[in-house]
């Protein structure tokens, strides 16, 4: 296994319940995160600031629901661009408000990407923006069994 280390050493008990203890509340107080691994709230900040600096941690976010925003559709879109249309479309994707997130992926297909919509006819819309350069399988979302994770935080072997 692959040891993840940072510019001052591995990532050790300490630094993983930082990080799980941001994950959980990235709003939590250097003071609470403190209490919480047995530090001082300035060690804990320093600990937290070469975390971000090895890009061990990217960023804060807030997590919003989109149904409360009246965008109760989410769907799965796979797209295929025609041959030579790869660039354009990825360029329109990242255009596109409604879609929230898309990977380049192996196999068939070269995109996937989540859309939020109020309607299925704002999802026809969205997916006509794209028909002229790719073609499209486009799956609306039941429910999410599992809601969107980090992976796990690898420990030291």
């Amino acid at each position: 296994m692959k040891r993840l280390r940072y510019e001052n050493g591995p990532i050790d008990p300490v630094d993983r319940k930082l990080l799980a203890a941001l994950i959980e509340n990235s709003r939590t107080s250097n003071a609470e995160l403190a209490r919480l691994v047995g530090l001082s709230a300035p060690s804990v900040g320093e600990r937290i600031r070469r975390l971000e600096e090895a890009g061990v941690i990217e960023g804060y976010t807030t997590k919003i629901n989109p149904e409360a925003l009246g965008l109760p559709i989410a769907a799965w879109l796979r797209i295929r661009p025609i041959p030579g249309e790869l660039h354009r479309v990825a360029d329109i994707l990242r255009g596109l408000p409604e879609i929230v997130e898309c990977d380049r992926i192996t196999g068939e297909d070269c995109f996937i990407a989540r859309a939020h919509v109020q309607s299925v006819a704002d999802l026809e819309t969205l997916i006509d923006k794209v028909i002229s350069y790719a073609m499209t399988n486009t799956s609306i979302i039941q429910s999410s069994p599992v809601k969107r994770r980090l992976p796990p935080i690898p420990t030291e072997a």
